[in-house]
């Protein structure tokens, strides 16, 4: 391995390219077009509203899905001119869902993204995400804590101590309807 670190060595293939041969700026540009993130701590722009904050997101990407219509996908229609400062933890986390989904994203990672929601808000984040799965065919990774949403994955991976302890085929993923935690 020539002194790389054995738990980094290795290749990364992503939708049939190896993504860890890239360099700097092919990575950065596969970034920008084809992964949307969702952190667990929103990084939304202060002084832009909901609106303009999912819109950045819209102008670095080809084919976006319209800002509007994500902010009123996550239930958000009657917030898009509120700030940041404006909104309760749950919405700045469902603008931060919308600005991530509206690039149309390949693969969209999301870190907790029901950890700030209700349960129902909670649960319609997570049927929105399955349906958005569905529909464009985007791989959406979920990190959570909260093992009842395993029930509708297609694929569950474990880990524990940075190491894939164990992973599952879903062959019946539920819907999310049918989901209590």
């Amino acid at each position: 391995l020539g002194g790389m670190d054995t738990l980094s060595a290795g290749r990364v293939f992503l939708d049939g390219r190896e993504v860890s041969a890239f360099n700097k700026r092919q990575l950065a540009d596969y970034r920008r077009r084809d992964i949307g993130f969702v952190f667990q701590f929103y990084n939304l722009i202060p002084n832009l509203t909901a609106l303009e904050n999912v819109e950045i997101a819209s102008q670095i990407v080809k084919d976006p899905l319209p800002a509007a219509q994500v902010l009123r996908d996550v239930g958000l229609g009657e917030r898009m001119a509120n700030f940041p400062a404006q909104l309760s933890g749950g919405e700045q986390q469902r603008v931060a869902i919308a600005r991530a989904l509206a690039k149309r994203p390949q693969l969209l990672l999301c870190d907790e993204p029901t950890g700030a929601l209700d349960y129902n808000t909670g649960k319609q984040i997570l049927a929105l995400l399955q349906a958005q799965s569905r529909k464009n065919g985007m791989t959406v990774v979920i990190i959570t804590h909260n093992s009842a949403l395993t029930a509708m994955a297609d694929r569950v991976i474990h880990i524990k101590n940075g190491t894939v302890e164990s992973m599952q085929l879903n062959e019946n993923p539920a819907s999310v309807e049918s989901i209590e935690w």
